[in-house]
């Protein structure tokens, strides 16, 4: 073989190898179960309460990180993706706010045990975190989110991570009793602002450089 065939040879392996990267397993929702524990305790407080915390926190702590979890599973040989359901009408990406000084990767492991396992906590190994898929920012303490950060924005207020989380064959998920974990189409997903946000409504998109290796029960 000449320089050129063995340069297209280990192209070729490059290339199969970062398709194998981009594959993502997903399992079917019949292999998980799903349980209930003590509610969390949510903070009852109006639109002027919220920005004053915000704007407390911010000056005492700097710029606000939360870390959200793209966990995916399979119903109806189509990609679902878990959500938490508030109040029969809020939806979030589970995850949360990080402490100070701590890890993206830490305080998402963190926030999952919390809300999604049977005692709030459990072992690192839990959880298999991967990659950042985007971020989101907010310019300002008003509610609207970004993806993407304009030059002459100084001193953000929050940034949102979203996590594609890779979840194992099988796993139990102990939910709050005051939420509900729920299994949404991604084809439900694209574009629907007004249902999901543009967070939720974007992670279609951020996972198109994804194929999906959908394993049958």
């Amino acid at each position: 073989m000449g320089d050129n065939g063995h340069l297209h040879a280990m192209e070729d392996d490059e290339a199969a190898t970062a398709e194998q990267s981009r594959a993502v397993r997903i399992y079917p929702l019949g292999n998980y179960y799903f349980g209930s524990k003590e509610p969390l305790l949510f903070k009852n407080e109006t639109l002027a309460d919220r920005l004053h915390r915000m704007k407390s926190n911010y000056a005492a702590n700097g710029l606000r990180t939360c870390v959200e979890a793209v966990l995916l599973v399979e119903l109806f040989k189509h990609p679902h993706l878990l959500l938490l359901q508030i109040r029969n009408s809020i939806f979030k990406l589970p995850g949360g706010r990080l402490r100070p000084n701590e890890s993206d990767i830490d305080g998402l492991k963190r926030k999952l045990s919390r809300k999604l396992s049977a005692n709030g906590t459990s072992d690192a190994s839990d959880w298999e975190v991967g990659e950042c898929l985007g971020m989101w920012w907010r310019p300002d303490f008003e509610t609207l989110l970004y993806p993407y950060l304009s030059s002459n924005v100084k001193g953000a207020k929050e940034c949102t991570k979203l996590f594609l989380v890779k979840l194992p064959e099988s796993r139990k998920f102990i939910v709050p009793k005051n939420l509900k974990l729920i299994a949404v189409p991604l084809c439900q997903l694209h574009e629907n602002q007004k249902t999901y946000g543009p967070v939720i409504s974007g992670v279609p998109q951020l996972l198109s450089k994804f194929s999906f290796n959908i394993i049958e029960a």
